[in-house]
């Protein structure tokens, strides 16, 4: 079995035409299919089914695909290890993080990685926290910030590094003033008060997140705790749609407080678990006190030693966590748990 041969069985696998895969691979069609039907031997399976001229992967196709974008992966990152030894002059980092953190605190741990090594590639990937263990176990990303605790049993490993609070998005207009009657949008405003409680927002249309997004299960498994089904304004939306939404007053949403720096239209009021738990522990300085809390962890994969330029990441990263959390600039609602 050769790596041309897994190249090429993927690229097939990706576009489902052996014509397009030969174009973007600038081969020979007659080449490329000599070498798939080559593979297909070596493994005695069929790897495409190619009735009436659809492609799709047989059951051993499916199989292996997974697999080889992982070796692919792996023999990649063992080239830029090897180029490495030189210094980090070069390489590449493949960091995967959250829409939250995307707009947030990781554009500037990214300005000074890339002051400290402008030779280093830096490739961001933002998605959801299971969309992004999926791509980290396939070798896809050489590192990512996730959301714990992770589902299922991945083979990653998790460093924690951020506690984010999460609060209530709503418009920042005055709560229920005579614009908000006029616009019939007393559903997203929200009274002035120091926090909320989920069963608050009952009877509050919200603005959803598309599924598979971390927040949105978040949401509703609080929302069905206190006993009750949330109601939904409209559903679908990235971080950036969700914010926009609120702000046009069409609902409220639950986010990460850091999100909301740096837009005025908005506000945010914190969530706490009951009325008992914020009278028993006040909020420290910088925090919102006992509430629907999520963890950022640092997550990379167990059966790959890192390469240099993904260790000076975690370096920068946790020297940048470390100096902020010192200065108090961290965003307001986000408690650094890095270590000195």
């Amino acid at each position: 079995m050769q790596l041309q041969q897994l190249a090429y069985f993927v690229a097939v696998a990706e576009v489902r035409h052996f014509t397009q895969a030969a174009e973007i691979l600038r081969v020979a069609q007659p080449s490329l299919s000599k070498q798939i039907r080559a593979l297909e031997t070596e493994l005695g399976a069929s790897l495409f089914s190619r009735a009436r001229g659809n492609i799709t992967l047989t059951p051993a196709g499916e199989t292996l695909l997974p697999l080889a974008k992982r070796i692919l992966a792996d023999v990649d990152t063992a080239r830029l290890e090897v180029q490495e030894l030189a210094g980090l002059r070069r390489g590449r980092v493949r960091l995967g993080a959250t829409p939250s953190l995307c707009a947030g605190l990781l554009g500037d741990v990214l300005r000074r990685f890339h002051d400290a090594y402008p030779g280093v590639q830096l490739i961001v990937e933002e998605g959801g926290s299971r969309d992004l263990v999926r791509d980290l176990t396939r070798g896809l990303l050489d590192l990512a910030l996730v959301i714990l605790p992770l589902h299922g049993d991945p083979p990653l490993e998790t460093t924690p590094i951020l506690r984010e609070h999460l609060v209530v998005a709503s418009p920042a207009g005055n709560a229920g003033g005579e614009g908000a009657r006029a616009s019939g949008r007393d559903g997203a405003q929200v009274p002035r008060r120091s926090h909320l409680r989920i069963e608050d927002l009952r009877n509050r249309p919200l603005v959803m997140f598309r599924s598979g997004y971390d927040l949105r299960e978040a949401t509703i498994g609080a929302c069905r705790a206190a006993g009750f089904e949330p109601r939904f304004a409209v559903e679908g939306g990235e971080m950036d749609a969700v914010l926009r939404f609120v702000e046009a007053g069409l609902g409220v949403a639950v986010v990460p407080s850091m999100v909301l720096a740096g837009r005025p239209l908005l506000r945010g009021t914190p969530l706490v678990v009951s009325e008992q738990a914020a009278d028993r522990e006040p909020p420290r300085r910088g925090q919102h006190g006992p509430g629907l809390l999520r963890t950022i962890a640092l997550a990379r994969r167990k059966d790959v030693d890192r390469t240099h330029a993904a260790r000076a990441f975690e370096d920068t990263l946790a020297t940048f966590l470390v100096e902020a959390a010192l200065a108090g600039s961290l965003p307001a609602g986000v408690e650094s748990l890095v270590s000195a």
